[in-house]
């Protein structure tokens, strides 16, 4: 009799290995590796087997392009963050912190395509019929083409989808679903993989539009095995406090469009819907306070003007504070060692806090000149009039240098009354705000 074969599988990532180990090699995870059985160990070789075609090599020149056909989800934001809008046979995975607002946004848009002819199912594992009945009820989102399914039986859904035509199907949530066919519990690594290979497959055949939700971790990324994020079309994460009114849903995966469009959505009392005039939510201009600072970031090919606030303040402790919100920790020591040596302002002995405004991340470099002025405004107790704007990218040898699309942000200022900007390079193109060129740190001083 031939001895069976032992197989180990990481609950994080999905490796699988002949011999059991302590830590994964290829997520670092402790203690995340579980032996199979042999049923399972048929079910992982059968989706890997049946996720590979044979195929014959052809010439990139012979392939017949595909065109790409979108339906409007009739949510501005949510198009934008697509590419344009929703392609039928995709399979988009949504994930965000509990209470910030998934399930609401995919109710109402569902109720939105279903208010234009289309079939909708929203599957519900979590909830209750009644329960989704309740907030429909509240987002105004009854309508005569969406169905609603709670189960949590993979076999069941797939009767479901046999029995009905449906162009649009939403799961709430994917670590609830599993399936009789395999032995391990919901949520984990064969349970996820299995379940999402059968919608991709659905999907792709069907040409059914498929929208997951995801749990996620304290860390803020997707629950469950890495393998889910890589066997979807389109990855889509919510950011924002639940006690915040904007929310922000950025795509970080998408292979029909662009990856760097963002949608913002205002929780309102009927749901979570597109947000109007964000220009002016992200900033006060009535008040004029020391340690405040404007400054322009491109979030896609959207300009939006963020308000970086600075607090310095006398430590009483040996080791001064630095602390960030919405942006780089190590990068604020970095300027804050960059003030210390080429404009000689004594921070050692000061705990310093940056904020930004509206829960945005500032991810790219052009805010670096508004965090040196927040700083030197708040540690001189000095206000900066805010019709006065700092784009640049500051150096470690104190240069300031230019950023990208800085015609488009003196643009959204304009937009925005501001008549005063203090950039690395003079624009290209003719404007009416007066923008001074500062290429060094210490030019920074004459400002003040």
């Amino acid at each position: 009799m031939a001895k069976q074969k032992v197989l180990f599988e990481c609950q994080h990532c999905g490796l699988t290995t002949p011999k059991w180990m302590g830590k994964c090699t290829n997520c670092g995870a402790w203690d995340s590796f579980i032996e199979l059985s042999q049923h399972q160990q048929e079910v992982v070789k059968q989706t890997k087997s049946s996720s590979s075609k044979s195929a014959k090599a052809q010439s990139i020149k012979d392939i017949i392009e595909e065109e790409v056909f979108r339906f409007s989800s009739l949510d501005t934001e949510l198009d934008n963050v697509l590419g344009g809008g929703i392609v039928p046979g995709s399979l988009t995975l949504i994930g965000g912190s509990p209470g910030v607002g998934k399930s609401t946004l995919l109710l109402k848009v569902g109720s939105n395509i279903a208010s234009s002819g289309k079939s909708v199912l929203y599957l519900t594992g979590e909830e209750s019929a009644g329960q989704i009945k309740l907030r429909a009820n509240r987002l105004g989102a009854n309508q005569e083409n969406l169905y609603l399914l709670s189960e949590i039986r993979l076999e069941q859904i797939l009767v479901e989808l046999e029995e009905r035509r449906y162009d649009f199907l939403i799961i709430d949530s994917i670590q609830t679903i599993y399936s009789d066919s395999i032995s391990s519990a919901p949520g984990s690594v064969t349970q996820v993989r299995q379940i999402t290979f059968e919608l991709m497959r659905i999907a792709k055949e069907r040409d059914i539009a498929i929208f997951i939700i995801g749990h996620i971790t304290k860390e803020g990324s997707i629950a469950g095995p890495r393998v889910l994020e890589h066997m979807v079309d389109t990855v889509l994460y919510f950011e924002g406090d639940s006690s915040q009114e904007l929310r922000i849903l950025r795509g970080f995966k998408n292979r029909f469009g662009p990856t760097s469009e963002i949608g913002v959505f205002e929780m309102r009392a009927d749901g979570l819907v597109s947000a109007t005039d964000i220009a002016s939510r992200f900033f006060n201009r009535n008040s004029q306070q020391s340690g405040s600072a404007l400054t322009v970031i491109m979030e896609g090919s959207r300009p939006i003007i963020l308000e970086v606030q600075a607090l310095v303040s006398e430590s009483h402790t040996a080791n001064s504070k630095r602390q960030a919100t919405g942006f780089d920790t190590n990068r604020l020591n970095m300027l804050l060692a960059l003030l210390e040596r080429k404009l000689e302002i004594p921070l050692s002995g000061y705990d310093v806090f940056i904020n930004v405004t509206g829960g945005i991340k500032i991810t790219e470099t052009a805010a670096d000149l508004a965090v040196l002025a927040a700083i030197i405004s708040s540690f001189r107790d000095r206000a900066i009039s805010k019709e006065t704007i700092f784009i640049g990218e500051v150096s470690l040898v104190g240069d300031v240098r230019e950023v990208y699309a800085l015609d488009t942000r003196l643009k959204e200022a304009k937009m925005q009354n501001i008549t005063k900007a203090l950039v690395s390079k003079k624009p290209l193109e003719k404007t009416t705000i007066k923008t001074f060129v500062v290429d060094e740190v210490t030019k920074l001083l004459e400002w003040y």
